[in-house]
């Protein structure tokens, strides 16, 4: 008999070892149904004892409410991305019925800024054609940043850390965070087109446009921009 006891004694019964146990024996509960009722749980809400059945109705309780966040903040998306694409349509519709040409990469500028609450925007286009060459929109870039608008595969967001673009803005030493959005025409065959203009837009907030947001929304921006700004060319 002692031999049984030092065995007990040098390897003790851990907690895996009971839950591993109880993990194995679904019926032991059911052969001592007693201890259900009277097994008790410090509650973290209130810190007094409670039964196994209301920790699990507790436990419940949260799961429910993390659920019901997750919806709400399902359909707040929804509701957002549904007012998003609304003013994507006004602003296209007002792209589609635009006949100054030489007035629309202004008219761009200001209804970004009206539709999508963009504290400061702004705009150039090279490569126009010569009747619109002398315009503000089309002056003021340099070959740098011709090559480094070219050079972007998608809309850059991020801290402004002295782009020139940055001073393209109407108070360009209050920005501190800007997405920059290339303009350039599709190319068949694959591959991307050198661009040939820039928009940018600024915020005094440093997280309104941060590396790690989606550029989906300025993507679509940037085409339809593009698209219409294809006609200075």
């Amino acid at each position: 008999m002692t031999q049984p006891m030092n065995q007990v004694l040098s390897n003790p019964i851990t907690e895996d070892d009971i839950a591993h146990y109880l993990g194995n024996t679904p019926d032991f509960f059911q052969r001592h149904s007693e201890l259900l009722a009277a097994v008790q749980f410090t509650s973290p809400h209130s810190k007094r004892a409670v039964s196994l059945q209301e920790r699990q109705a507790e436990m419940l309780r949260e799961k429910i409410k993390v659920l019901e966040q997750r919806i709400m903040e399902m359909i707040r998306n929804g509701n957002e991305n549904v007012m998003l694409s609304d003013r994507i349509l006004r602003w296209a519709r007002t792209l589609f019925l635009a006949n100054d040409l030489a007035g629309m990469p202004d008219q761009i500028v200001e209804e970004i800024r009206g539709q999508f609450s963009v504290p400061q925007v702004g705009i150039r286009v090279w490569g126009v054609a010569t009747e619109y060459a002398h315009l503000p929109f089309a002056s003021g870039v340099s070959e740098d940043a011709v090559v480094f608008a070219s050079s972007l595969a998608e809309p850059f967001c991020g801290l402004n850390t002295g782009f020139e673009a940055a001073s393209w803005l109407p108070e360009a030493h209050t920005v501190t965070s800007l997405a920059l959005i290339p303009l350039r025409s599709e190319q068949s065959g694959g591959g991307l087109a050198p661009a040939f203009g820039l928009l940018v837009l600024g915020s005094p907030d440093a997280h309104r446009f941060h590396s790690g947001m989606g550029t989906d929304f300025l993507s679509r921006i940037g085409d339809l921009a593009s698209a219409a700004l294809s006609r200075l060319r």
